[in-house]
């Protein structure tokens, strides 16, 4: 047993100064757990004055990142700096230098995730994440160890707080998304550029990961379907409470028996659903398991400690790993023989919908529509037309569907945008019951 694992920490921001902080605080608990004390050997970081301000005077600190993988003492190097490079290339040299790497970066993973698993894997170090999927909530835990004994059936989540903050503003002030959007930059919650979050690409990132931990496939990030939230209107959230449904923006993938579902886009969901009254910048992550059913795992998935409190979860694992007291957590589970065919393109997918038409008020259109969506395959559960306001000639269908086709949802929707009688673009949703 190695009494003293010396640590390399790579970017000193939020979440490596939350790490940091929670190394230090709990130091005593941290080794009663694993008998080793983990102590921060160095931090690489842009700001050199402001780090040693943050740590110790017996850590040194520094601003080339490569140094830790090249210093012998060194055990674990955690990378919580984000970003592509140098985070790659630190974490490659870390992993051939016979290191252990533990990393919060979803971006990283989800791009050149195949790469640095299996670099992991020829020489025999673990790379572990479980900070990069929904901060403090331990789901790569969960599913690599807690639903062991489950075939996984489907994984939904929401998993970006940015976008959820948004959504929650809109339905409860009333709020645009222009304006939501502002709000949430002015608390902190939205970063100045916010298109990784209200676009879906964050949620994509991470989806993609759980997606490959739950099915044992390779991580494939370009065979995700996004679609973000920034063209919402505050008349569809308004709709869907109507109708007994929430909006919520979805990571979602799931088994079927043509291949493997993977997309991010907004999404109704049953009001009677836990999921769908998770508000705020909470995370909440769905998993159904043929054996245990259907779970629900809920937290924060960002800020400092949370985040560090899954940081520091994996270096618990590995620490103990080094110690000989329990198997390789096995991070990832590679299938190289699965090629693009292993992935259902969007046009395959099936949900039921949500859509809201514009049309003229006149005999005959809710008949021309009916008959498009029956040339379509696709069954109308509900069929609403607002009452049309004084003065005016026309009126809005909304609609909700049984489950259909992606590909005839979409065929229809362009037959039904051609009918003279109809104004504007249908607004399609699609919808998620969760069971």
């Amino acid at each position: 047993m190695k009494k003293i694992i010396q640590i390399g920490m790579a970017g000193l921001g939020t979440v490596g100064g939350g790490t940091y902080a929670v190394l230090k605080r709990n130091s005593d608990e941290l080794y009663a757990r694993t008998g080793s004390r983990l102590e921060v050997k160095t931090v690489a970081c842009r700001n050199v004055e402001r780090a040693r301000e943050l740590v110790d005077a017996s850590v040194e600190v520094t601003t080339d990142v490569m140094a830790l993988a090249a210093d012998p003492q060194i055990d674990i190097v955690v990378e919580v700096m984000g970003g592509i490079e140098p985070a790659k290339s630190l974490v490659l040299a870390a992993i051939a230098a016979g290191k252990h790497v533990v990393t919060a970066n979803k971006a990283l993973l989800a791009i050149h995730g195949n790469e640095i698993f299996t670099a992991a894997a020829q020489k025999g170090v673990v790379v572990a994440y479980e900070a990069a999927v929904a901060g403090g909530i331990p789901i790569i835990k969960t599913l690599r160890e807690g639903l062991a004994a489950n075939r996984i059936e489907w994984v939904v989540g929401i998993i970006n707080g940015t976008s959820n903050f948004i959504l929650t503003t809109m339905r409860e002030k009333g709020l645009s998304f222009e304006q939501a959007l502002s709000q949430a930059q002015q608390l902190g919650y939205a970063e100045a550029d916010p298109t990784f979050d209200i676009e879906g690409v964050d949620a994509a990132h991470k989806i993609t990961l759980l997606s490959a931990l739950a099915f044992h496939t390779p991580v494939n990030f370009k065979a995700a379907y996004i679609e973000g939230i920034s063209k919402l209107d505050a008349e569809d959230i308004g709709y869907a409470e109507e109708f007994g449904y929430r909006i919520k923006l979805l990571g979602i993938t799931k088994r079927k028996q043509k291949g493997i579902e993977l997309r991010v886009h907004p999404a109704l969901v049953p009001k009677r659903r836990l999921v769908a009254n998770v508000e705020g910048v909470m995370n909440a992550v769905v998993v159904k398991g043929d054996a245990v059913g259907t779970t629900l795992y809920h937290g924060r998935g960002a800020g400092a400690e949370p985040t560090a409190s899954a940081v520091v979860a994996d270096l618990v694992d590995i620490v103990r790993l080094m110690n000989g007291e329990r198997a390789d957590p096995a991070v990832s589970t590679i299938a190289p023989e699965a090629d693009d065919s292993f992935w259902l393109p969007m046009s395959e997918t099936v949900s039921s919908y949500y859509m809201r038409i514009g049309v003229v008020d006149k005999p005959g259109v809710l008949a021309d529509v009916a008959r498009i969506f029956a040339d379509n395959d696709i069954s109308i559960e509900t069929m609403v037309q607002k009452e049309t306001a004084p003065g005016e000639d026309s009126t809005e269908i909304v609609i909700l569907t049984h489950s259909a086709v992606e590909g005839n949802v979409q065929q229809a929707v362009k037959a039904i945008e051609a009918l003279q009688t109809v104004h504007g673009s249908v607004v399609v949703l699609r919808k998620e019951e969760l069971c």
